[in-house]
């Protein structure tokens, strides 16, 4: 079956047609979306005897541009202090992470997402890999400008908003 841009749909269900600044048909494929990256994430924290909390972590110390302190990985997960030390340590026994104290302050310690535990990562998320290229194979460059851009401007509005902000 095919959409009404003529694509292939998933399953062979018909796409609804919606205008496109349809709020709610964002707000559910946004879930969607969510709803299966969270499956992978669960499933790979399992795999890997962790918490989903770790794997969050793994993320945020793997795509920071430079070297996360345990502060900040803390302000970034909304944890407390001891909740990411304790997630810290999990990663560490099991491989993933090591910290470091590198600067002059002895006191500061920058986390490192270690070269051996990527390739764990990878083998598990290559059919996400496999499956973002073919989702950006049905688009064109210009595009996927577009859709890179909203998921920019989208995570920045949600970088915003705090818990108790409605």
């Amino acid at each position: 079956m095919t959409s009404a841009d003529n694509r292939p749909t998933r399953g062979g269900a018909s796409e609804p047609e919606a205008p496109l600044a349809d709020l709610h048909a964002f707000a559910v494929e946004l879930r969607r979306m969510n709803g299966e990256i969270n499956r992978m994430t669960h499933g790979f924290a399992a795999s890997q005897q962790l918490h989903p909390t770790d794997v969050s972590a793994l993320a945020a110390i793997l795509d920071a541009p430079a070297p996360l302190t345990p502060g900040a990985l803390r302000e970034h997960l909304g944890l407390t202090s001891g909740a990411v030390t304790a997630c810290l340590d999990r990663l560490e026994r099991a491989g993933h992470i090591r910290r470091a104290r590198e600067s002059a302050d002895r006191r500061v310690v920058h986390v490192y997402y270690e070269a051996s535990a990527r390739t764990a990562a990878r083998d598990y998320f290559m059919p996400l890999a496999e499956a973002t290229a073919r989702a950006r194979a049905r688009f064109s460059e210009t595009e996927l400008t577009t859709v890179l851009r909203f998921l920019t401007a989208m995570n920045e509005e949600l970088g915003e908003l705090t818990p108790a902000r409605r």
